[in-house]
């Protein structure tokens, strides 16, 4: 079996390295052309939702008291909040909603809810958003979030919701 494998022959060396057979001509010099940086990648969607939140996530809702329509001192931090992203989103045009409890006639509720956004809306322009921005409706006691008849019900229906509008 030995005799079929044999020895390995030895390579042979030379001193001199071999030639590439057809190396390609070096190409001409240019004129320096200034560098272009790639263009950086778009933000990761967390990143996008940190530094510009969406009208849903920084528009929040203002609540009243039962009968009222002016705006409480715990709305104010959430209206300058409000009044902030619409400055930080100049194009954006915003509907405020105005909502009741179900306690009193359709038309005293509606009306009660269209004095509560104009409530919301003379504050955001007395901040400086333009009037032009924003409209107005009335849902009165259409559109409750909870629908039991308790007092903590009836407060989270007691609002004006922010929505952006076209």
């Amino acid at each position: 079996m030995m005799a079929l494998w044999g020895c390995p022959k030895k390579a042979e060396v030379t001193a001199a390295p071999e030639a590439p057979k057809e190396a390609p001509a070096p190409a001409p010099p240019e004129e320096a052309k200034p560098e272009v940086a790639p263009a950086p990648a778009p933000p990761a969607k967390e990143e996008v939702k940190e530094s510009a939140p969406s009208a849903a996530e920084a528009l929040k809702p203002i609540y009243f008291d039962f009968d009222k329509s002016f705006i409480r001192d715990d709305a104010k931090p959430v209206m300058k909040a409000n009044a902030d992203w619409l400055k930080a989103n100049p194009k954006v045009k915003i509907r405020i909603e105005g909502n009741c409890d179900e306690r009193g006639t359709i038309e005293y509720n509606q009306a009660l809810g269209q004095r509560r956004a104009v409530s919301a809306k003379k504050y955001l322009t007395d901040m400086g958003i333009a009037a032009s921005r924003i409209s107005l409706i009335s849902y009165g006691k259409e559109k409750p979030i909870c629908k039991e008849s308790t007092e903590t019900c009836w407060q989270k229906n007691r609002r004006d919701d922010f929505a952006v509008s076209e």
